[in-house]
């Protein structure tokens, strides 16, 4: 019976591989923001902030790695096509695949903590102030970084998680095993977040920001999560990264 499920288009199961894989990053790397921000306990950020989200990954790399390869992040898509380590034809379902897996994430997310967030914010949900929500799901920089200053710490920490994995999958660099790759490109992506998270908090993954952002637009923080700072900032993550 197990035999008439599978699914024997190569594509489909890698797309699958990747909804699935970007799902379990963003979800356990934005509920660790979560507790971290209901718990208001700002001195635990950079020590929950490192092991939630070199976890998270970790965990979707060996959701994902067997199947798809485990890009969960489509800036990684566009680069190891762009140095010919993978096909062009596949970038779109790829692309499309970690944003659907980023946005149900943050559903899952909203729905299991929908009470932590009414007691937190009394149901009005902020994307300012010391009450404030909206950055448990999307990037919101610290009040005295500019939009040239953000688009440079986004390129900057991308490129450098870029060459981080590359230089662990490479198997004519230092022999990494495979089975030990994801908790090092995890570890990768935790030391990013401690060295680059204070200006912006290191999203360096555009569906990670923008599906959550987009969610969180549709669930009652409203127009203002793309028109904070007058449209100026909500881009920046998801440029960023690509360049």
């Amino acid at each position: 019976m197990l035999d008439s499920v599978k699914i024997k288009n190569a594509l489909v199961r890698e797309v699958l591989a990747e909804l699935l894989g970007t799902f379990v990053l963003v979800l356990f790397g934005n509920t660790v923001l979560a507790v971290v921000t209901f718990d208001r306990a700002p001195n635990l950020g950079y020590a929950a902030a490192f092991w939630g989200w070199a976890l998270a990954l970790t965990l979707g790399v060996l959701v994902a790695g067997g199947v798809s390869g485990a890009h969960l992040n489509p800036a990684i898509t566009v680069a190891v096509t762009t140095v010919g380590k993978f096909p062009w034809r596949k970038i779109v379902p790829y692309m499309v695949a970690q944003y659907i897996g980023a946005f149900l994430a943050s559903v899952i997310l909203f729905i299991t903590y929908r009470g932590a967030l009414d007691n937190y914010d009394g149901g009005v949900r902020a994307v300012t102030g010391a009450n404030a929500t909206a950055g448990i799901f999307a990037s919101y920089p610290q009040e005295f970084v500019s939009t040239g200053n953000g688009l440079v710490d986004q390129i900057v920490g991308t490129a450098l998680l870029v060459l981080a994995i590359l230089a662990i999958t490479d198997s004519r660099n230092m022999a990494v095993p495979q089975g030990l790759q994801p908790l090092f490109i995890g570890l990768a992506l935790g030391a990013l977040i401690l060295c680059f998270g204070y200006n912006c908090g290191a999203p360096l993954n555009p569906a990670r920001d923008l599906a959550p952002r987009v969610f969180t637009a549709m669930a009652g923080w409203g127009v203002e999560v793309f028109s904070y700072r007058d449209y100026n900032w909500f881009w920046v993550p998801i440029v960023g990264p690509h360049i």
